[in-house]
């Protein structure tokens, strides 16, 4: 007994002890535990404050490549305005602005190809992380942290040990969408905005006959011979993917915008004839909007089936429907947004405050670009149309300083813009990753794109000629035929999409068409046009003044074919100006007297103080079946030698109005009128 009472007081003091250092010990290793706690989120706060410093210094190495990066282009253009001012001063005429920006930009794209290289990072490149797929955006987790890394492009196997290189290069690769939606508005617009509307109008069904037709003609020569070329290049080899042909088809849409901005400002310069310029202008402004929804209309060609790529009559419909439909909606688009702008400006006091006149109408015109494209539209057309309209009639209702102001504003962003995608076209020949040089594709281009020329120019103008009085000579259509430049157009299609081995080919081939055209037509239009004897030094205001000896044998010419323009141009003289201008009569001596209240409300207390004055830019000379007249609200001049204004009075062979230049619009059938003392 006795030992048992002492074997358990034993236990008992052990388990005394026991209990009196478990506190200590619950202690101790709760304060190694949050010592090593606190120690390792000393170290992921001094990581993360590592990556932080590491992340803002590769933002400001961003941030000053980005900076360099649009440096070069700045000084290209300052370069190239230089040079341009040089050859101006020279009187050298063999290399246009365009050319000259091309051959800086090839200059600078050979030194960030060859002469810059980046040293690499090893470091922070990973060579091996197999993945089945290839999605646009990759989460990558590290240490409990999600990072997103977006896909830049393939490159090849001989490539990995550039990647910093690759890098570089794709800094001064800019995003297609860039071209679409802020360089290409200016330049379409301008387009629009800076139409000789009579010129323009007197060769009209000429024009849009080149400009459809011929463009629709040109596309499917262009296409079926590179189908040909392809069919024979998979024959020999050559061919390492696939080329179907729509893709050709596609090809042909994009190489048939034509862009002869080199030779129409040589043609400005020398002045040469009104109708040939007006001709070459025309039709490069409206098939550059066709050659846009002719590409998109082949891009959404669908068969019905797996096959894709294979004829039929339902879907070949349903693209004929979609061409019209947009072509349609772009048109209707750009009208309205330049009617509610004419409205705007007439209705407010706008006028006297002419920055923000200047502003609204410049967001205006922008955004009809950017509504079209977010509506499924064409930006191209619809912006087109909306320069036309604005340059009718929002334009009247500017003032003065805001008038000025539009038109240097959008002249020099089309010169800016236009001189920066030259520049960087020479550029991306060395700096676009992703190049396929097919020799035998571009032999085959050149072909295609010349045969498709002559296939717009020489039949239509064969077929245009028997109903035209005056005829479009045969020195004209060679000219014509030799000004077939490609430029931005052509370049912002074809590099819109580089993602198939088609289309990176077609890109590659494209650069070498433009380059061409650019250098050797653009630079012989001097000689061509002396070879063709084309005249020059042709004064286009000399066509204002008319000789009235010359008069019943264009009012015959009236007669014949122009009633449709003649029910144009009364219908938008009495009714579309007085709504949409401070032009024109009032609509109260135009419209019913029933609509007496909506007439007043619709016109302007300007137009009431003018109603006996003629200040309308735009008057045109209505050409009736009795007489030749101008109607401005009472005042009428007729060819009898009879006016009801003091201020009108006749020259020995000239109708002279003072202080206003009288406009006749004319049609395709009519000869250009010359004044025979020009030719003394």
């Amino acid at each position: 007994m006795a030992f048992k009472c002492t074997a358990s007081r034993g236990r008992g003091a052990s388990r005394t002890r026991w209990r009196r250092l478990l506190p200590l010990l619950v202690l101790t290793l709760s304060i190694s535990g949050y010592v090593c706690r606190a120690s390792s989120e000393l170290e992921e706060e001094e990581e993360s404050a590592m990556e932080n410093i590491v992340t803002e210094k590769k933002a400001e190495e961003s941030h000053r490549q980005d900076s360099a990066d649009l440096l070069i282009f700045i000084l290209l253009l300052t370069l190239t305005i230089l040079t341009i001012w040089l050859f101006k001063h020279r009187r050298f005429r063999f290399l246009h602005e365009t050319g000259l920006a091309m051959i800086y930009g090839l200059l600078v794209g050979v030194v960030l190809r060859y002469g810059i290289h980046v040293p690499r990072d090893v470091s922070n490149v990973t060579l091996s992380c197999p993945v089945n797929d290839t999605p646009a955006t990759l989460l990558v987790q590290s240490r409990g942290k999600f990072y997103e890394y977006t896909l830049k492009g393939e490159i090849s196997t001989s490539e990995v040990g550039d990647v910093q290189d690759n890098e570089m290069l794709r800094k001064v690769t800019f995003d297609p969408e860039v071209f679409f939606n802020i360089l290409l508005p200016p330049i379409i617009f301008h387009a629009g905005y800076s139409l000789k509307r009579r010129h323009f109008f007197r060769n009209m069904g000429s024009i849009l006959a080149y400009a459809f037709l011929g463009t629709v003609v040109s596309c499917f020569v262009i296409g079926l011979l590179m189908y040909g070329c392809v069919l024979l290049m998979k024959q020999m080899g050559q061919l390492g993917g696939d080329f179907f042909f729509t893709d050709c088809l596609f090809f042909g849409a994009i190489v048939s915008a034509t862009d002869p901005v080199t030779v129409l400002a040589i043609f400005n310069e020398l002045q040469v004839d009104v109708d040939l310029y007006a001709l070459l202008f025309g039709e490069s402004v409206l098939n550059d909007a066709v050659a846009v929804i002719l590409s998109s209309t082949i891009v959404a060609y669908q068969p019905e089936g797996d096959n894709s790529h294979t004829f039929e009559v339902v879907a070949m419909f349903k693209s004929l429907g979609m061409f019209l439909g947009v072509f349609s909606g772009s048109f209707a688009l750009g009208v309205a947004t330049g009617v509610v702008t004419a409205l705007i400006s007439k209705f407010t006091k706008l006028r006297d405050f002419q920055l923000l006149e200047t502003a609204l109408f410049f967001l205006m015109s922008w955004s009809t670009f950017l509504l079209a494209e977010a509506c499924g539209f064409t930006g191209v057309v619809a912006v087109l149309f909306c320069g036309i309209t604005q340059a009718h009639y929002t334009f009247n209702n500017l003032s003065p300083e805001s008038q000025d102001r539009t038109k240097q504003l959008f002249e020099l962003l089309n010169f800016l813009a236009e001189n920066f995608i030259f520049s960087y076209m020479g550029l991306t020949l060395f700096t676009f990753q992703n190049h396929i040089f097919n020799p035998m594709f571009i032999v085959g281009a050149f072909l295609a794109v010349f045969l498709g020329r002559a296939a717009n120019i020489y039949p239509l103008s064969f077929l245009l000629n028997l109903g035209r009085h005056n005829k479009i000579r045969s020195n004209f259509q060679h000219m014509m035929m030799f000004a077939g430049l490609r430029g931005a157009m052509t370049f912002a299609l074809s590099i819109r999409d580089t993602a198939t081995y088609a289309r990176q080919m077609m890109f590659s081939t494209t650069l070498f068409v433009v380059f061409f055209t650019v250098w050797f037509c653009g630079g012989g239009t001097t000689q061509m046009l002396s070879c063709q004897r084309i005249r020059v030094g042709v004064d286009s205001d000399q066509d204002n003044s008319m000789s009235v000896s010359e008069v019943p044998e264009r009012r015959s010419t009236k007669q014949e074919s122009a009633w449709l323009f003649r029910i144009w141009y009364n219908f938008d003289h009495n009714y579309l100006k007085p709504i949409l201008t401070h032009s024109g009569p009032p609509l109260t001596a135009t419209l019913p007297p029933c609509c007496g209240p909506l007439a007043r409300f619709l016109t302007s207390p300007q137009a009431f103080e003018n109603e006996c004055e003629i200040k309308d830019d735009d008057s045109d000379l209505i050409l009736t079946d009795g007489e030749v007249n101008l109607n401005y609200g009472d005042v009428t001049v007729t060819t009898d030698g009879t006016h009801d204004d003091p201020d009108l009075a006749y020259g020995e062979h000239e109708l002279v109005m003072r202080g206003t230049r009288l406009v006749l619009p004319m049609d395709d059938s009519e000869p250009p009128f010359t004044d025979p003392r020009r030719d003394l």
